[in-house]
């Protein structure tokens, strides 16, 4: 699979901005114009592409990609993870992530990542939990708000809400991080999976961000 050509990078710092001069063509749903979330520490305006004649161009137009090992995944990756849309997870961006209760995991390879991503999505690739020892993987957890209790058990009371995400609905990224994350405790209940993924997110025009620029 190549490099991704950025095609479409959309990313408004709220710098002032009056946002209820926003005059926008392209809303979210009817009664949601826009959100508004944190990525890198700093508010920004998460919209739709306001351009009704934009087309996507980079890898993620392509329909037909060999499977195995990319197959349609299942709505349901596990038994009690809850599945979600991009409405869910606009309103997790909103409310959750600024508040410091949930997290967004892209769950791709680093270098995906960098190249562009979700706002507010933090990058913990598949393959870190995959082949995690228990040390690396209680570190991973502490970072995600689980305590360690006198007696040495966790205790995931405090423990944040995910939302995980990767390429899209062909794509078994996700659902490997997922079973990793479970299989080393971590609270079914506190992961939610968003199944379309990249794909999706970019077909409905909304914003994403880079971390690293493509060298030409």
């Amino acid at each position: 699979m190549k490099r991704l050509l950025i095609t479409s990078i959309f990313i408004l710092p709220l710098l002032g901005e009056n946002l209820q001069d926003r005059d926008l063509i392209v809303k979210i749903t009817e009664d949601i114009p826009y959100i508004t979330t944190i990525n890198s520490g700093k508010k920004i305006i998460v919209e739709r592409i306001q351009d009704t004649n934009n087309r996507l161009t980079d890898d993620y137009t392509k329909t037909s990609r060999p499977c195995p090992p990319f197959c349609i995944q299942p709505t349901k990756v596990a038994d009690g993870v809850k599945n979600i849309g991009e409405l869910e997870l606009l309103s997790f961006m909103q409310n959750e992530v600024p508040k410091g209760r949930g997290v967004v995991i892209d769950a791709r390879l680093k270098s995906w990542f960098e190249i562009e991503t979700i706002p507010s999505a933090i990058n913990i690739p598949f393959t870190v939990i995959q082949n995690a020892s228990k040390g690396k993987v209680k570190k991973i957890f502490q970072l995600l708000g689980m305590r360690i209790k006198a007696n040495g058990n966790w205790d995931f009371s405090k423990a944040k809400t995910l939302a995980v995400f990767d390429n899209g609905m062909w794509c078994e990224q996700s659902k490997h991080f997922i079973d990793g994350m479970i299989a080393h405790g971590y609270p079914k209940e506190k992961i939610s999976y968003y199944r379309d993924g990249f794909q999706g997110w970019k077909l409905l025009g909304l914003t994403t961000v880079v971390h690293k620029e493509i060298k030409k």
